[in-house]
């Protein structure tokens, strides 16, 4: 960009390019693919984390000490020894808390140490600082702590018998569903079950505390909540909010388990900080991390079902019954969402879905990925399956036949949600048509078919299956964002916003935005760490709607500058405001007039006018009212399919994914690159939760699978060989979003739910004898010993044609004798 000067001298443009003639685009603009604004760092080591933040002197090592029990009373806690070991300087345990001792996202029962009772095995207890980690540790196994053991709940069947709830069965329901049962020609019901899964995010829980002046406190924290970190560590210190400054600039993975649960470190590291005047930190080892933590939440999901000789549903129930753990956590808004999408993409005439919060002496789980959502998804093509199973039918063909009604369809019978919410945008049959086509979806069954036909010992099989994901929080009141842009005088623009960045691309996305809003380089735009001290009152980078608020928020802001400049130029140039015009680098002012953008902000500068603005955004037309469970919770749905190929050695149970067709609709993509990205990993991580990841507890309520030697996340190898993966070209949203995208962080994980469905499909091909559609139990994870079960039921149902299979059938009122 070249910049005129009564010298006719020329410089270098504030992106760092040397100036040159007006561009005819800028470089890194919306709907463009960008790499990553931190790839380059990550791959080489060179991103700063948390743990990477250069210590100040005399900064002082904290372990978190842990019970040993899942629900006990503790009748005495010496920590005398604890004291006085080698290279301690601190020890802080419950009553050395001056303020309130909770750390808990919402309902105030997690207490950052535990105070004469502990409710899982893994709880905090209290805290050793130290000169070295090492001292720490060992320091803190010399503590006598004596328990009074009390019974402990470590599952849902337990919960369930004791009826320990952390709230009454909480009910959605729409139309007669006993009656559509009754009347249905056909009826079924079955169970499915779904395990937890660790997030294994590469960067554990850290949080560095800095004291400051008076009561101030900065704490540098790996967390998804900055604005939850300030109000948990003010709560725990007893100061006033302003006292605490919460800074993250990347997260090295999140998926939710830094939502809430970076408040024990956090909080941890300042009470040290306050009680000593010297920094603290806190960094939680892989074992350590797992046992503290939550995880995503266990599900057992019962179904009653009635439906048509064609498969078309006409009445539903589901009993949802999830393990919460030892407290609340995000446990509600999580169970809610997994009945908000029990229907995932189908249209249920009669449904009533009742949720069993359980509360159980195990880790309090918590957000991950989706949320509640995946969880009853796949309830719900479980229940798809095994209609088509019952039928005789391409399960494809029961779920076009049961899909909401299409967007442009006249008539809206078929668009309302169990929760009575319309869905405006459904566009789900277009991804089914043009993915089942461009997968050759129903050749390849049948090749498939006569394969395991001929093949004693290899089974494959093949699913294809829908994602409708509603987009928002589902407290209304979190759906808001700010921003704040600063442009400097050479031109360069300084981002901040209340969204974090734990890999996923925002910050990248939310410069983009600003980049095309100013018609400039995105090299002029500097990203930059999110702190409560510049945008405050944030909400969680979470719910897939980081883009959606942020983005907007930031745009808000460049907006205001922008019409601060336009309004200066009209008066100053003597034009009508109308005539200006931002274009890559410069803007036009009419009569075919230009000035470079930095020329333009040199003039308003000297002219007074503000460079500076904050953002604001808010999402319309969304709204819940949780006592009758109805409402309108989302602002759009996001949609996606997938078909997995998959194979299955029904002499080990073992299995492989042997090819992935997607297709995904992220509307006007703002950075196909990154979309891409996610779309893969989220597959890959809800193929992982689905095969893989088992979390294993023993009897005494100790998590037994706490390190990478025992639970299995997905690696390379595990990633299907032909992985063909695509956006959707006609996506386009209906809302009036951030340039028409749509979200993209948790929807894809919800495709993986195609290889559980695709492994069930493989387990029906076991046995000659048998007919191909017998509905198969196949609960999650599919490890090897359960697909290995599958397959033995499978070959003993097969020993008499039409013999017994795991789903109860009864007869419908047509007479027909259906399978027992």
């Amino acid at each position: 960009m070249r910049i005129d000067h009564h010298d006719g001298s020329e410089r270098k443009d504030s992106s760092g390019k040397p100036a040159g003639s007006t561009p005819a685009t800028i470089d890194g603009g919306v709907h463009r693919s960008r790499t990553h604004d931190s790839g380059a760092k990550h791959v080489t080591g060179a991103a700063i984390y948390t743990d990477d933040i250069p210590a100040p002197p005399g900064t002082l090592q904290v372990y978190i000490a842990m019970s040993c029990r899942a629900h006990a009373a503790i009748t005495k806690m010496d920590l005398s020894a604890v004291r006085r070991a080698p290279g301690v300087v601190c020890v802080a345990s419950a009553g050395d808390i001056p303020g309130v001792n909770d750390v808990s996202p919402i309902m105030g029962d997690d207490p950052l140490f535990a105070d004469g009772l502990v409710e899982y095995y893994g709880q905090s207890l209290f805290a050793v600082a130290a000169q070295t980690i090492a001292q720490a540790r060992a320091a803190a196994q010399l503590a006598r702590i004596d328990y009074d053991d009390k019974p402990a709940i470590l599952n849902i069947d337990e919960a369930m018998a004791a009826r320990s709830f952390l709230q009454e069965p909480y009910v959605m329901a729409r139309g007669d569903v006993k009656a559509a049962l009754s009347s249905a020609a056909h009826r079924m019901n079955g169970r499915i079950e779904t395990g937890g899964q660790e997030h294994f995010y590469l960067e554990g829980q850290a949080a560095l505390a800095v004291p400051g002046e008076d009561d101030d406190v900065t704490v540098y924290a790996s967390t998804q909540h900055p604005t939850e970190i300030q109000h948990k560590v003010a709560h725990v210190l007893g100061v006033a909010n302003h006292c605490v400054t919460a800074e993250v600039r990347r997260m090295g993975g999140a998926f939710g388990g830094k939502e809430s649960h970076g408040n024990i470190p956090a909080c941890a590291a300042a009470l040290i900080a306050r009680m000593t005047r010297r920094p603290a930190k806190v960094v939680y080892d892989r074992d350590d991390d797992m046992m503290i933590t939550g995880k995503r939440h266990e599900f057992q999901i019962d179904y009653q079902v009635g439906f048509g000789a064609d498969g078309r549903i006409e009445g539903i129930a589901f009993d949802q019954k999830v393990r919460c753990g030892m407290s609340w956590d995000l446990s509600e808004p999580i169970a809610d969402r997994a009945m908000f999408h029990a229907d995932n993409a189908y249209f249920l005439p009669a449904v009533r879905i009742t949720s069993y919060r359980c509360k159980t002496n195990t880790q309090s789980n918590t957000a991950f990925r989706g949320f509640g959502g995946p969880q009853g998804m796949v309830a719900m093509e479980r229940v798809i399956e095994d209609i088509a199973a019952h039928l005789r039918l391409d399960p494809l063909a029961v779920r076009r036949v049961n899909f909401y009604g299409h967007k442009d369809e006249a008539s809206t019978t078929r668009r309302l949600t169990p929760y009575n919410m319309g869905v405006e945008d459904c566009i789900i049959q277009d991804l089914f048509d043009e993915l089942a086509a461009s997968a050759d979806y129903e050749t390849r069954r049948a090749a498939i078919a006569r394969y395991n036909q001929a093949s004693p010992i290899l089974k494959r099989g093949i699913a294809i299956t829908p994602v409708k994901f509603g987009i928002s929080f589902t407290k209304t009141f979190l759906n808001q964002a700010g921003a704040l842009v600063h442009v400097y005088t050479d031109g360069s623009i300084h981002l901040n916003h209340g969204g974090t960045e734990m890999g996923q691309g925002l910050f990248t996305k939310v410069a983009q935005v600003v980049a095309e809003e100013f018609q400039v380089d995105i090299g002029r735009v500097k990203i930059t760490a999110t702190s409560t001290a510049k945008v405050p009152n944030t909400s969680a980078t979470a719910a897939s709607s980081g883009t959606d608020l942020n983005a907007m928020a930031a745009q808000d802001a460049a907006g205001k500058i922008k019409r601060r400049l336009v309004e200066f130029l009209a008066q100053s140039h003597n034009c009508p405001a109308d005539d200006i015009r931002f274009k890559p680098g410069r803007v036009d002012i009419g009569d075919g007039k230009s000035v470079p953008f930095d020329e333009v902000i040199q003039q308003a500068y000297f002219a007074r006018v503000s460079l500076s603005a904050t953002g604001f955004y808010a999402t319309p037309k969304i709204s819940w009212d949780k006592d009758r469970a109805s409402g309108r919770p989302f602002y759009y749905f996001s949609y996606g399919a997938a078909v997995s190929e998959v194979a299955i050695d029904t002499l080990t149970g073992e299995s492989r994914i042997l090819r992935v067709d997607i297709l995904h609709d992220v509307g006007k993509s703002l950075n196909p690159a990154l979309d891409l990205g996610q779309i893969e990993g989220g597959f890959v991580q809800g193929a992982g939760w689905l095969t893989t990841e088992e979390l294993v507890w023993d009897d005494k309520g100790q998590l037994l699978t706490h390190a990478p030697s025992t639970y299995k996340i997905p690696a390379c190898s595990d990633r299907a060989p032909d992985m063909r993966v695509s956006l959707f070209e006609r996506g386009h949203n209906v809302e009036q979003t951030i340039y028409r995208s749509k979200a993209v962080g948790e929807p894809p994980l919800m495709l993986g739910i195609s290889v559980l469905m695709a492994l069930a499909n493989a387990v029906a091909g076991v046995g000659t004898d048998c007919e191909e559609y017998i509905p198969v139990k196949l609960d999650a994870p599919a490890t090897p010993e359960r697909i290995l079960a599958a397959v033995e039921r499978q070959q003993a149902n097969s020993k008499t044609p039409g013999g017994a299979n795991t789903s109860d059938h009864e007869t419908g009122p047509s007479g027909r004798k259906d399978k027992k």
